[in-house]
């Protein structure tokens, strides 16, 4: 018989370290989100199940906790990516006409892991920005990002681009059913040479020695000038190949010590985004490990709400972040005896009303010293009470 106190298989307690640097990050990303004018949303971590696996949300089936609800008899899901939720907020309660910017943090729950070492209970933080078609837009979105990284001190920073439009345009005009092109996309991202080679029967030259050749284009600047000689010239892959370049000029600018990357064939969620895309590792987490936020454009998010708008944005694991940036030192606090005396009680509200952690020291209790540093404490003298260095 198992213990009653034994979790779930990846899923863990958070406990007091690990809490407050997490809650450390949550405070400081939602305000640096607020800085370039995100507005916070909370959608319900229950939804009805249609509406959470509707459109590109439809990926997230296998993902999704299901149960059934006792007042309605419907199916429910709990939410595995809050992405579609923001979309659906922008698109039936917003209904703006302009530019929307939306984020959000809390908890999403997966039926499986992402890896061996990950959990299925992320806590999520995201930033969507609806509305703007533009390349502006999708800097927005990855500047925000590599500020919230930076923040959480993960650098040195490498950011992978991507760019789905440049599959779509090396086999425009080619008749592929899904099956074969999902097969085709995964060979790509393993670099399967031998794989994707048995999946070209029919596929006309032109188109062959694209997808071949797509292998072959990862690593830095170099690539993109590689592309355009051995890539069809095709209008939608030029156009791509021209906005990576703007992209990564702009980020450089912005962020000089950050590495920029490119990986042509890495087509992760090729059926979900639209156009550029980006992966952000930082200290140790490149070559091989999961990346610390992941981005990109994905116009077609708020189709199936009624708005086809223009969306852009990037989400991360605040647990993984936090873990990745280290612990945190005890916070400073200050040690005061218990007692009853007015005087006292009063002293240890102000501190309190001022931000200030006062540790009363419960009778028969010494200090918490592994969870606070106190370094002054509240003593008496000549009738008054006073802060004293430890």
């Amino acid at each position: 018989m198992l213990s009653a106190w034994l979790l779930p298989e990846h899923i863990a307690d958070v406990l007091p370290g690990e809490a407050r640097r997490v809650e450390q990050l949550r405070r400081g990303l939602l305000d640096r989100a607020r800085g370039y004018g995100f507005e916070l949303v909370m959608p319900p971590l229950l939804e009805h199940l249609d509406s959470l696996l509707t459109g590109t949300g439809h990926a997230l089936d296998l993902q999704t906790f299901k149960l059934v609800d006792q007042l309605s008899g419907r199916t429910l899901g709990l939410r595995a990516d809050t992405t579609p939720q923001a979309a659906r907020i922008d698109a039936h309660l917003l209904n703006r006409e302009g530019v929307t910017r939306l984020c959000y943090c809390g908890p999403v729950v997966h039926t499986r892991p992402a890896g061996p070492a990950s959990t299925r209970e992320p806590l999520q933080f995201g930033a969507e920005i609806f509305g703007h078609a533009g390349l502006e837009a999708d800097l927005e979105a990855a500047e925000l990002a590599l500020d919230c990284l930076q923040l959480a001190e993960v650098h040195p920073l490498v950011i992978d681009l991507a760019d789905t439009r440049i599959l779509r345009g090396v086999l425009a005009g080619v008749p592929l059913d899904a099956a074969r092109l999902h097969e085709i996309v995964l060979a790509l991202a393993g670099k399967d040479a031998a794989a994707l080679q048995g999946l070209l029967a029919g596929v006309p030259e032109e188109s062959r020695r694209g997808l071949q050749a797509l292998l072959r284009l990862y690593g830095g600047d170099e690539v993109l000038a590689a592309a355009r000689d051995a890539l069809p010239q095709r209008p939608l892959v030029l156009q791509a190949l021209d906005q990576l370049q703007w992209l990564a000029s702009h980020l450089k600018a912005a962020f000089p010590q950050l590495r920029v990357g490119f990986d042509l064939a890495e087509l992760s969620g090729y059926a979900y985004y639209s156009g550029v895309r980006f992966a952000i590792y930082g200290r140790a987490s490149h070559g091989g490990s999961a990346p610390l936020a992941r981005g990109g454009r994905y116009d077609e998010v708020g189709a199936v709400f009624g708005r086809n708008r223009p969306a852009v944005g990037f989400s991360l694991d605040l647990k993984a972040l936090a873990e990745a940036a280290g612990s945190a030192p005890a916070p400073t606090a200050i040690r005061a005896p218990w007692g009853e005396d007015p005087s006292l009680r009063a002293a240890v509200r102000r501190l309190r009303e001022q931000g200030e952690t006062v540790l009363a020291m419960l009778p028969g209790h010494e200090p918490e010293a592994e969870a606070f540093d106190c370094d002054r404490e509240l003593v008496q003298v000549d009738g008054r009470w006073m802060l004293r260095a430890l």
